[in-house]
């Protein structure tokens, strides 16, 4: 192999495995995860998600140090005309250019087996996981009495 192949297949495998290109395209707004009480096990986390790249992405996954488990969360309303929680097992989508709203009574981040109080006025690292941009990480305040509108902005690991 001459070295100008073996220059541009390093370049390749380099630009298709560094984190942080499509990350750039994903931007949070709004972040905020409700304070516990301290015997809380759960919390949950609001905020918008949006897509400025130029393909569709997806958030398939969650982590934090706060919980030993986040996962993307629903209401659904059964047969009963009852509203439960559960999981989105596939992700949401993100279209390009388009933003979706993680919100109390529809979807959010529920964290479950917390593993410290979520104290008001605090802020809480979480990594949210997509298809194609990756980890994108970000710091959100802990606050219960929080209303949508308040800006906050993306930070990647990139």
């Amino acid at each position: 192999m001459s070295l100008r192949t073996t220059f541009f297949s390093i370049l390749a495998v380099l630009t298709l495995t560094s984190p942080g290109f499509a990350a750039d395209s994903i931007v949070i707004h709004d972040g905020y995860i409700r304070s516990t009480t301290p015997t809380s096990r759960t919390g949950a986390a609001f905020m918008v998600l949006m897509n400025h790249g130029d393909s569709d992405d997806r958030l398939i996954g969650a982590r934090s140090d706060v919980a030993k488990r986040v996962e993307i969360h629903t209401h659904i309303e059964n047969d009963d005309g009852v509203m439960q929680m559960g999981e989105i097992e596939d992700g949401i989508l993100l279209l390009t250019g388009e933003m979706h709203s993680l919100q109390r009574g529809g979807d959010h981040l529920m964290f479950m087996g917390l593993t410290k109080d979520l104290i008001q006025g605090e802020t809480v690292k979480i990594i949210l996981i997509f298809e194609n941009a990756g980890d994108v990480s970000i710091e959100i305040p802990v606050d219960r009495d929080r209303k949508p509108g308040k800006t906050m902005h993306k930070h990647s690991d990139g």
